[in-house]
């Protein structure tokens, strides 16, 4: 624990008032909350799916086109690819980060129903695993999943600097 109180105390709330009318109204906003919280996370799962069959269709496309009109006659046209890639890409880590920030709001308003209730199960795991500032408690799973946008990411930014025709280039300008 962060601040070595003993866990019954972290997940306990001694202020529960005990009124039994108000405490099941805020119960159930609970878990109502609590199924919004995971329905967000679900969503999320979804959008990595949907982003990642969309990077593998693009590579997929380049790699039919690249063998059905071979490498120089279509090495000019990648960057349309890579372009639609990077487009793709920046998407998907805005969504990831969008999630991230709605995940994040809804467990802070978790955390103050909590307040109310008898137990507090959220913020006494938050607290397991050292508030989420001990890498080796707890890695948030957004920042690896940011990682997997930006190697497409750059992926497609190597194929726009792959297929650039520095050769003629550098002709031209010493012309």
């Amino acid at each position: 624990m962060a601040d070595n109180k003993p866990f019954q105390d972290i997940l306990t709330n001694p202020d529960f008032d005990g009124d039994s009318d108000k405490s099941k109204l805020i119960f159930e906003h609970y878990k109502l909350y609590v199924e919004m919280a995971d329905r967000v996370s679900a969503r999320r799962l979804t959008a990595n799916s949907f982003f990642l069959g969309i990077n593998t269709a693009i590579i997929a496309i380049a790699g039919y086109i690249k063998s059905a009109c071979g490498e120089p006659a279509i090495r000019q046209y990648y960057w349309l690819i890579a372009i639609a890639g990077l487009v793709i890409s920046y998407s998907w880590y805005r969504h990831i980060r969008s999630y991230r920030d709605l995940n994040s709001a809804k467990f802070k308003v978790i955390h103050e129903i909590e307040k109310l209730l008898p137990l507090k199960p959220y913020g006494a795991e938050w607290e397991a695993v050292g508030r989420g500032k001990n890498p080796k408690l707890y890695k948030p799973v957004s920042h690896i999943e940011t990682g997997v946008p930006l190697i497409f990411f750059a992926a497609n930014i190597f194929v726009i600097l792959w297929s650039i025709p520095w050769q003629i280039l550098f002709q031209t300008c010493a012309h």
